[in-house]
């Protein structure tokens, strides 16, 4: 299988990239806390390695959420998997994604997220479809925006594996 990938984006231009975001949320949040919230499974990664470069206060708690409906397309209703361990009351949430294409499933997430009482709710993601958008996400913080192609590596997955590449890679035929 990893023969049949090609390289998207550089495992160089993925970590300048987060540096570039790291910078610009310690440049917001200047004073402020910041509660990470990361999506799993594939916002492990830029999570991560976001944390490590921010500045500001962090604490961080993880979601797991899935869209169910025929089983090919989002219908958009999110199922909680994994709830969060920790009230989000009163805190400064950013939401940190591996990837936004329609913007259904978290737009019903960050919906929700809002009805426990945040301070704010910003999203960050590594990489943006917006081809593939069919639900207005704002979008505060992007790392790249790709073109419509399956993409792996860096926490995405197929068939649940590929996520360790170090890169993004598109799969090809």
């Amino acid at each position: 299988m990893a023969d049949n990938i090609k390289v998207l984006i550089s495992e160089q231009e993925v970590e300048q990239k987060v540096q570039e975001l790291a910078d610009q949320i310690n440049k917001d949040y200047q004073g402020k806390e910041i509660h990470l919230i990361c999506v799993l499974k594939g916002g492990v990664f830029i999570t991560c390695e976001l944390a490590k470069k921010l500045t500001v206060p962090v604490t961080m708690d993880f979601m797991s959420v899935s869209s169910y409906g025929d089983g090919q397309e989002s219908s958009g209703r999110v199922k909680i998997v994994k709830d969060l361990d920790d009230s989000i009351a009163g805190k400064d949430v950013l939401i940190v994604e591996d990837i936004i294409d329609s913007g259904r499933t978290l737009g019903h997430l960050i919906d929700l997220l809002y009805t426990r009482k945040p301070n704010s709710i910003k999203l960050c993601t590594l990489l943006d479809k917006p081809d593939r958008r069919v639900t207005d996400v704002k979008v505060d913080y992007t790392g790249f925006v790709i073109p419509d192609e399956f993409v792996v590596g860096y926490g995405l997955d197929y068939a649940q594996k590929l996520r360790n590449l170090p890169y993004i890679g598109v799969v090809v035929e």
